[in-house]
């Protein structure tokens, strides 16, 4: 019987343990170093985030696979350190990693492919940058060129706004920003295209759209992402396909060409336009709340089918039949901004059985969980269609006292035409 590690603290790690413990073939699901409000699930914490205290962890308790899920010790290296040692890990090298930490690493990579992107300019001076954005025609969007967390993207729609946020980011180095992308503004309907590779192989999942912005119709500042949906029923039926073929298969054949074949996952951030798909940006991860909405559907084992991929061979995974998947942030009031921590949550223990609760920004005080982040706590339910998710879980949400707390009202409303 299988133990496994899963490493991350979010509501994507939440679901990524949640999906590990429905194998029958697994036994134990560590998270390092997780948060409280998994503990309800079985899931053991791991106090550790060094690189060689988790290596050590994972070998005295002869884990058989471990899951790296958030982009900071992708970029570390903490694939490399764990092939260095023989441990089974499913991720990709630092080197590869960079499809998600260097913008201008990606975008090159999109060019050389011949992957449709929007036009682009790089930056390391202030003053070029600003000339430049003042001879465009606005919005135009930009970019920090690193990580930072899915908040180092602005849409920029005045000269005044995009000056303070050049200023931010050259001159202040928010996000430890030394470089940034200014690109052009695209029209058209987002989406997340997720899938699990493995050398050669590719294996995508169903699509989804995630809610980035903190106010009702996508208004506001940009956050880490306050709800998701999927699959997506207002899209062309060959989207998927058309995704596949032209940005999945030919970003995996490109990062080969560069000697950076990889095992994880690969997330391409996607806007079909009038004159059709484009490239926004990579990862190198699960995306976050999108795992909470699109993992549930997968109905075969999910261990096993990291370890097949893993051991190069074939794989066919099964996914329920076309069910709307929702789910919904709840966030500390003020997020992105300043917000309170320690707020305490309410009890979640008695929703409905159809709901289902990922925990996020949690720490536990007295028996009681608190908040102890931005993002708290996502509510995601299953529904034949957009309209009855929302109801489901709004109708719940409204009986929570949740008055330091903020959610968005319109979660997957592009579906709704």
């Amino acid at each position: 019987m299988a133990k496994v590690l899963v490493i991350g603290s979010g509501g994507r790690e939440h679901a990524l343990c949640r999906q590990f413990l429905l194998s029958p073939q697994v036994t134990q699901v560590y998270c390092a170093p997780g948060n409280a409000g998994m503990v309800a699930d079985g899931i053991q914490l791991v106090a550790a985030t060094a690189f060689a205290a988790l290596a050590d962890f994972v070998q005295q308790q002869q884990i058989d696979l471990t899951f790296v899920g958030p982009e900071m010790p992708l970029q570390q290296g903490i694939v490399d350190y764990f092939q260095a040692r023989h441990l089974l890990i499913f991720g990709p090298t630092q080197a590869a990693a960079e499809l998600e930490s260097s913008k201008s690493f990606a975008k090159a990579l999109l060019q050389e492919q011949g992957i449709a992107t929007a036009a682009y300019q790089e930056f390391t001076d202030y003053a070029a940058a600003w000339t430049y954005l003042q001879q465009q025609t606005l919005p135009q969007v930009i970019k920090a060129n690193g990580l930072a967390a899915g908040k180092g993207v602005t849409i920029v729609k005045s000269l005044a706004q995009g000056q303070t946020v050049l200023q931010d980011l050259l001159q202040q180095h928010q996000f430890k920003t030394t470089s940034v992308i200014i690109e052009e503004f695209l029209v058209g309907e987002e989406f997340s295209c997720m899938a699990f590779v493995a050398g050669d192989q590719i294996v995508p999942l169903p699509l989804a759209q995630d809610h980035k912005a903190i106010g009702a119709g996508d208004t506001g500042a940009n956050t880490g992402g306050m709800g998701a949906y999927s699959p997506l029923p207002q899209m062309p039926a060959d989207l998927a396909q058309q995704a596949f073929d032209q940005v999945l298969r030919p970003t995996v054949t490109g990062m080969q060409q560069r000697q950076r074949a990889f095992n994880g996952i690969l997330y391409a951030g996607l806007i079909l336009t009038a004159s059709g798909i484009k490239v926004i940006e990579f990862n190198m991860r699960f995306g976050d709340p999108e795992t909470q909405v699109v993992l549930p559907q997968l109905t075969s084992d999910f261990y096993q089918l990291l370890q097949d991929m893993l051991a190069g061979k074939k794989v066919q995974p099964t996914w329920q039949s076309p069910r709307l998947n929702l789910g919904v942030v709840v966030a500390a009031a003020g997020y992105p901004g300043d917000y309170q921590q320690g707020l305490p949550l309410p009890d979640l223990t008695h929703l409905p059985a159809d709901l289902t609760v990922y925990y996020a920004g949690v720490a536990a005080k007295k028996q009681h969980l608190v908040s102890a982040g931005g993002r708290v706590f996502l509510v995601a339910t299953q529904a034949a269609d957009v309209r009855t998710a929302q109801q489901k879980i709004y109708a719940a949400l409204d009986q929570l006292p949740l008055a330091d707390f903020n959610y968005r009202l319109d979660i997957g409303w592009h579906a709704l035409g």
